[in-house]
């Protein structure tokens, strides 16, 4: 059965470079909503007009359907802050008959969080720009509301590649 590895979590976390060493540790496709947000915004759509964002997480969505249905696990980049975007997800893996695994990425230190917002150099912030500290707190509010069971990494004192060895050994557990 194909797994569907969904990440949350605001940005500066580490939420993007632990999907990439966790899809690595696993051979799974990796599939991040802002790197598809840029392409869609690069072709000429004009953010201010379309919704972008919901673009890029359809974009996500149809990309990685065939995926699931071959086999492949799945590795989804994106905040998932809403009920909305993350009902998407569970959506696709009924459809699809994927195991749907949760991780929340956070940094529970806000001084060490802040800083990497701040420090972070994205291709992709040019196209779809940058988020500051202060446009989080819709989306820290949002996720607070999340009650789902998911597994929550700290991204405090460990590094993506130790974050996503936490992960492949979640998931590994769970199929025993």
């Amino acid at each position: 059965m194909a797994r569907l590895i969904a990440l949350a979590g605001l940005p500066g976390t580490g939420k993007s470079t632990t999907a990439e060493a966790l899809a690595s540790r696993l051979g799974a496709v990796l599939l991040g909503v802002d790197p598809l947000e840029a392409a869609i915004v690069s072709a000429g759509v004009e953010q201010k007009r379309q919704p972008t964002g919901h673009a890029a997480y359809a974009a996500v969505e149809a990309a990685a359907e065939p995926q699931l249905r071959n086999g492949l696990d799945v590795v989804i980049d994106a905040v998932n802050d809403t009920a909305e975007a993350r009902g998407q997800w569970k959506r696709l893996a009924e459809r699809t008959g994927a195991e749907l695994l949760w991780f929340e990425v956070v940094c529970s230190d806000p001084t060490v969080h802040r800083m990497r917002l701040q420090q972070r150099k994205r291709v992709e912030d040019p196209l779809i720009g940058a988020p500051t500290w202060i446009s989080l707190n819709r989306r820290r509010f949002q996720l607070a509301l999340w009650k789902d069971p998911r597994h929550v990494l700290d991204s405090r004192h460990a590094s993506a590649e130790a974050l996503a060895a936490e992960a492949e050994s979640l998931i590994n557990a769970g199929a025993k």
